[in-house]
């Protein structure tokens, strides 16, 4: 096991999905993929007063997930998402930068350099 993923396998052994997983928000209806995981909501109170408009619990796994066919990437709580039923390569411009490939299922984390 890398340190990469020991680090996050300890921070967030609690966590539902994973990184390089695609998945499906419940509410806004968009498809991403997950390259981070916090245990529990790190975002400031300005963020989360202005953002977070559905109010999700801080205390649970907070994901961050690069929009498939945008530019953009959101922070997503845990309780506003499910795994995609379709499973596709998505199509976002950091996608190449943060994972090395997919397997048709989900995607592998490239290794970072220490």
């Amino acid at each position: 096991m890398t340190d990469v993923h020991k680090k996050f396998d300890e921070k967030n052994q609690h966590a539902k999905f994973a990184t390089g997983q695609i998945i499906h928000h419940k509410l806004f209806g968009y498809t991403g993929l997950i390259f981070d995981v916090d245990a529990i909501f790190q975002g400031s109170e300005e963020w989360y007063q202005q953002v977070a408009r559905s109010r999700p619990i801080k205390n649970q796994p907070w994901y961050h997930v690069l929009v498939d066919e945008e530019s953009h990437i959101t922070y997503v709580a845990e309780q506003n998402i499910e795994v995609s039923a379709i499973s596709k390569e998505i199509v976002h411009p950091l996608v190449n930068e943060l994972f090395a490939k997919f397997d048709g299922k989900q995607y592998s984390l490239r290794r970072q350099k220490i």
